[in-house]
């Protein structure tokens, strides 16, 4: 998939995950769309004590906002693959047909998983 096909709110989801990676230096960013149409994005967080995903901390994000699901979610970073832990935080939010976007350093798509 091209960034041309995307749906314009995913394409955001995206460009929030990315700004959010270079803001912080991160690893990873990433971003998640809510039912609502609200955007959470989160970056990795990899302290001595506490070790979290950037996409497991967007979902808790959402979660503890209050969002009732999630329509979209993305992963910006160097990473070829995603962690099931990863996918399975979005499933357990949001259902097993949720699309996560896994995309490069530069906001290229590289694939379309879905959760769970």
């Amino acid at each position: 998939m091209t960034n041309q096909e995307l749906d314009p709110e995913d394409a955001k989801i995206i460009t929030l995950a990315r700004s959010t990676r270079a803001r912080t230096g991160a690893a990873e960013g990433a971003g998640v769309r809510d039912t609502m149409g609200r955007t959470y994005t989160a970056a990795t967080v990899n302290l001595p004590s506490l070790r979290l995903s950037a996409l497991r901390l967007a979902v808790a994000m959402a979660v503890s906002s209050g969002a009732d699901g999630l329509e979209a979610a993305a992963v910006v970073g160097e990473g070829e693959t995603l962690p099931e832990e990863d996918l399975a935080a979005v499933a357990d939010a949001a259902g097993s047909s949720v699309p996560v976007l896994h995309a490069g350093p530069d906001g290229e798509v590289r694939s379309v998983l879905t959760a769970g």
